[in-house]
């Protein structure tokens, strides 16, 4: 609970979007290491890549429309031993080049960082085609990738230089939109780890990127009904903290998971694959249900979609009352 910031639930709680944390953090990573560069397809300003292109103009380079070009020149760079970081939006890279980013990144290892800013509904008024929601599936189901999704910029900062360091390829997953800063520039950031944000014995929601603060409102209006619900922050989404997991889920005996992407092959279906494998016990995912986004205001959209706080705790509760906790 110490490294939770002020304000959780109100008005008051500091907003910003996580692609300003990764602006600040590959700025540092290229302050701490000179064999970090950047590659952007035209969008330098909008993925917050734009400080270190200012900053760094020797090791920036602008590739245009051109995202297959961007990750195969990015793997060419990993294997000369620099560090690329390539951004772009997420609906195109990884949208339009997943093929490249398997044969020449992932195939031969290299450690490339794909940054995929706007994903997720809460690009708000753009719509469907620029609401990537099937990323998170497709990254995770490419051998040798890294799949980060913070939950608020100071992660987003903290992931970044992270990754910097890691010698995978890695892909960080961006919101477009200011979220809630709900963690503290002191709170811990591994790859590879989870967090225990809020203790709880009824049910275990895990969730990850921005919608972990969403769980954690959800979690305060489910205090008043009388459930006590705690609260995963699963950052990583590959590889899974497995020992957290595990331990939540046998600590709670239910387990929802909260994403902003397709419920099919994503976050959920990571936590599922790993319980039935492990500690078998029912799992309720939400996510986006099998649909496209649609246009409108952010919040309008989580709204819509159910993945607001109210309605985390609405779907809790009704998992709390009619599935019965799993122990063995």
């Amino acid at each position: 609970m110490s490294h939770l910031a002020p304000h959780i639930g109100t008005d008051d709680i500091k907003m910003e979007p996580t692609r300003a944390g990764f602006g600040r953090g590959l700025l540092e990573a290229g302050k701490r290491n000179e064999q970090v560069v950047g590659l952007c397809a035209d969008l330098t300003e909008s993925t917050r890549m734009i400080e270190f292109a200012q900053a760094f103009p020797n090791r920036y380079v602008e590739i245009g429309v051109a995202e297959q070009n961007m990750v195969t020149v990015a793997s060419g760079m990993a294997a000369m031993g620099k560090v690329p970081f390539a951004s772009s939006y997420a609906a195109f890279a990884p949208g339009r080049c997943w093929e490249q980013i398997r044969t020449t990144i992932c195939l031969n290892d290299r450690p490339v960082k794909i940054v995929g800013s706007h994903a997720g509904i809460s690009v708000g008024p753009d719509g469907a085609t620029h609401q990537m929601l099937e990323d998170i599936a497709l990254m995770r189901a490419l051998p040798n990738m890294v799949v980060v999704v913070p939950g608020d910029s100071l992660e987003a900062e903290k992931a970044t230089l992270a990754l910097a360091e890691n010698n995978k390829p890695s892909y960080l997953r961006l919101a477009r939109e200011k979220t809630a800063i709900f963690t503290t520039p002191s709170a811990p950031f591994e790859i590879g780890k989870a967090y225990v944000l809020h203790e709880g014995t009824d049910v275990s929601i895990m969730a990850t990127g921005v919608m972990t603060y969403q769980a954690l409102v959800a979690a305060q209006l489910l205090a008043h009904r009388g459930i006590h619900a705690e609260v995963v922050h699963v950052p990583t989404v590959k590889p899974l903290d497995a020992d957290t997991i595990i331990a939540s889920a046998k600590k709670c005996g239910r387990v929802i998971t909260v994403e902003e992407a397709q419920a099919a092959a994503g976050f959920g279906s990571a936590v599922n694959e790993l319980l039935s494998e492990t500690w078998p016990m029912p799992v309720h995912r939400m996510g986006m249900q099998d649909r496209f986004g649609e246009s409108g205001k952010p919040e309008e959209l989580l709204r819509h979609f159910g993945l607001d706080a109210p309605h985390i705790a609405a779907q809790a509760q009704d998992w709390v009352s009619r599935m019965p906790q799993y122990h063995r």
